[in-house]
């Protein structure tokens, strides 16, 4: 499916992230591969020049200063965001109960999980309702939902809570714009957050995002999926 459109992906330099970067120019979209250490970032892109069009820039979404950067590097080269995929996460916090949460550890993961996603989404999604079009993409997770949560993870499982808020929030101000909003859960997937155990590939973890990111003018906003399919919050 060839496409002119540019997607940004966070914390796209491995994992998940990196997958969904692989697909996405696979399907004709430039993406913007970010990563909080350039070098990193740009390695990443190159090792995916064989599937596309790649470009490697450095974005920390917990700094401003990085992200006004970035904003400003992309409209110095006249690049305009499309498609915003929020996949950077941190996991600090499994094996502990939340009794014995460190709240350095909670403000940290809500930082990177949440206000990140926000912020960067702040600074792409005006320039998408301009132009009538935008696909954002929450990378979120089942441990986020309040039907089964228990006390798996719990900066961490709340950060997804909240992230899924956001989703339902943003989709509520940009609908009837042609930007959608919707939170994706990859499942359980082998990558370093997921480790080696885990019963899905990166592969499979990232068809539900890039599907989302892709979806044509009458697609879902405000939605929570899993496998393609609508999921409970």
């Amino acid at each position: 499916m060839a496409s002119s459109r540019t997607a940004l992906v966070t914390g796209g330099n491995r994992g998940i992230g990196f997958e969904v970067c692989r697909q996405l120019a696979a399907r004709e979209y430039r993406v913007i591969l970010t990563a909080r250490d350039l070098s990193k970032a740009e390695t990443a892109a190159h090792s995916l020049v064989s599937s596309g069009s790649v470009l490697g820039a450095q974005l920390d979404v917990t700094d401003a200063v990085s992200i006004r950067s970035l904003v400003a590097h992309l409209a110095r080269q006249r690049i305009d965001v499309d498609v915003l995929v929020n996949n950077a996460a941190i996991l600090l916090d499994e094996g502990t109960d939340i009794v014995d949460l460190e709240i350095a550890d909670l403000r940290s993961t809500f930082e990177t999980n949440v206000f990140g996603a926000v912020a960067v989404a702040q600074a792409f999604v005006p320039g998408m309702v301009a132009r009538r079009y935008g696909r954002i993409v929450n990378v979120s997770s089942e441990a986020g939902q309040l039907a089964s949560m228990g006390t798996y993870a719990p900066a961490y499982s709340m950060s997804k809570t909240a992230l899924n808020a956001f989703t339902r929030q943003l989709a509520a101000a940009t609908r009837g714009t042609g930007v959608l909003v919707n939170s994706a859960c990859p499942g359980w997937v082998r990558t370093d957050m997921g480790g080696a155990g885990a019963p899905r590939s990166v592969q499979e973890g990232a068809d539900t995002i890039v599907w989302l990111a892709t979806l044509g003018v009458k697609g879902p906003t405000g939605g929570f999926f899993s496998t393609r399919k609508s999921i409970a919050w």
